[in-house]
């Protein structure tokens, strides 16, 4: 397939594609929107050199909004209708935000700093709640559909399940003079040594499962079992690191793409026999140069 953007070294992540069919893909220090109707590109913005390259991108839940996480350590959020920024999130990290994750309201950004900070976009003082257990940069960000859990995975190898119900308090000195503001804690539920690179996380719908791709050395896909984190399979036909897993709209296909420019589809989620069922009824294969395989 010829690329849309000849200079992008990475492929965007299917997370990046809302329902407005509109993609937005960061190359260097600009990001571009490109109409999946009418096949055309726009720029979106292009940051400061100081502040650049753009480090992460996750649409809002509206659609509308797009977060932009910066090398600086600084997330902007805009508003593609308008191409107008609305607002900047200072001060929840040291390093380059690597990776976003939306909860409604609650926009979950994870550092090169190896922290998790909750912002809420609502509010001027907008850090609410922080989870550091991480030891590296922190890779992977997905709520769960009820957005009570967060899973997190980074270049420590390491998976967290954190609880935000019952995160702890912990009075802190804002920026602001005079203020002081209670921050949350989150609450760590659980930890895996996954053994390798933790890149992308990816709930089933009723929760009961997660799935999490990794990099050296295998460059599997891992299916867990929550809550009890037992693994259930590993599915180990790529070649090399899988940057981003993508769900289809009935939850139970899985596609994942690769470093080695492989698209790979995996019955992973939900009933396999209503999977074999729903593929026999179908007229046509939409890809039928896609490799597709089933894991149970």
């Amino acid at each position: 397939m010829k690329s849309l953007f000849p200079g992008m070294i990475n492929p965007p992540s299917p997370d990046d594609l809302f329902l407005s069919n509109v993609l937005a893909i960061a190359l260097g220090s600009s990001v571009y929107l490109w109409n999946a109707r009418n096949s055309s590109i726009s720029k979106l913005v292009t940051v400061d050199e100081e502040d650049g390259p753009i480090t992460s991108v996750s649409w809002a839940p509206d659609g509308r909004r797009i977060a932009i996480g910066l090398n600086s350590s600084e997330v902007q959020l805009w508003d593609t209708t308008s191409n107008r920024q609305l607002r900047t999130l200072r001060g929840g990290h040291r390093l380059g935000v690597g990776s976003l994750a939306w909860n409604n309201h609650i926009l979950t950004a994870g550092g090169m700093d190896s922290r998790i900070v909750n912002h809420d976009e609502r509010t001027r003082l907008h850090i609410v709640e922080t989870y550091r257990r991480h030891e590296q940069e922190v890779c992977a960000l997905k709520w769960s559909a009820s957005g009570s859990q967060l899973a997190s995975g980074g270049n420590d190898n390491l998976l967290f399940i954190w609880d935000r119900a019952t995160a702890s308090s912990n009075s802190a000195t804002s920026g602001f003079i005079g203020s002081r503001i209670t921050r949350l804690l989150g609450a760590c539920l659980n930890s895996i040594d996954t053994g390798s690179e933790v890149c992308s996380l990816l709930w089933n719908k009723n929760e009961s499962e997660l799935l999490s791709s990794h990099g050296f050395t295998q460059n599997q896909l891992t299916l867990w079992k929550y809550p009890s984190m037992v693994k259930m399979a590993e599915l180990t036909s790529h070649t090399s690191r899988v940057l981003f897993m993508s769900q289809n709209p009935d939850g139970c296909t899985v596609a994942s793409a690769a470093v080695d420019e492989i698209l790979r589809f995996w019955n992973v989620f939900g009933d396999p026999k209503a999977a074999i069922n729903a593929a026999s009824q179908a007229r046509a294969e939409p890809f039928p140069h896609v490799s597709r395989t089933r894991i149970r």
